[in-house]
């Protein structure tokens, strides 16, 4: 059996002050992402943290156009499991951890579990030919230009942290996250929790 991560931590009551530092770091945000909601987040080395199912926000409203032009809308995926993954092409964590995300996404798809990357640097063009080559079954928003879809994760990813990941319950609110590189077992873990949620 896979280790799971059970860290029963609420994402609003960690303690504040401790400086954000991300296996890379993202440029092209808007100053209202970076005003106070990365306080008290831990470094991005793969830290994992959940949240008790009464602790848990609002849902995330999450929505834009994909690498190849499609749009996608968090809001249609209600009643799924959500992996949300944020990443760019020429993030050495991002590489590192993508070929993992896609066999996660694999395993995880007849449970019905959906997977949605944010790129928050790249051109369609360069977030395709990553797609490509690490053979990524699920779609990426394209966030560079405007940096709407890391906001929509305000007060669950600091924007300095890429690669991070986040899971939405059934009803789209973060039930757990990890900043940093994702471990395969890690994730599944994770993800495992979440949907044990609604069979219990």
């Amino acid at each position: 059996m896979r280790p799971r991560a059970r860290t029963a931590l609420a994402l609003a009551g960690l303690a504040a002050a401790a400086p954000v530092l991300a296996g890379c770091s993202s440029s092209a945000l808007g100053q209202q992402a970076e005003q106070g909601d990365s306080k008290g987040y831990i470094s991005g080395d793969g830290t994992r943290q959940q949240v008790p199912v009464a602790e848990r926000g609002a849902p995330v409203e999450l929505s834009g156009t994909t690498t190849d032009g499609s749009e996608v809308d968090l809001a249609d995926w209600r009643g799924s499991v959500v992996v949300v993954n944020v990443w760019y092409a020429a993030c050495g964590p991002c590489r590192v951890e993508a070929p993992d995300l896609a066999a996660v996404a694999a395993e995880t798809a007849p449970a019905g579990v959906r997977f949605v990357g944010v790129n928050t640097e790249d051109d369609a063009g360069t977030a395709a030919a990553f797609e490509r080559t690490f053979s990524i079954p699920y779609p990426s928003v394209l966030d560079a230009a405007d940096g709407e879809a890391l906001l929509a994760l305000r007060g669950t990813v600091p924007p300095q942290a890429v690669p991070s990941t986040v899971i939405l319950d059934t009803r789209g609110r973060p039930a757990a996250r990890v900043l940093g590189r994702v471990e395969p077992d890690v994730l599944t873990g994770l993800v495992e929790d979440v949907l044990a949620e609604d069979a219990a």
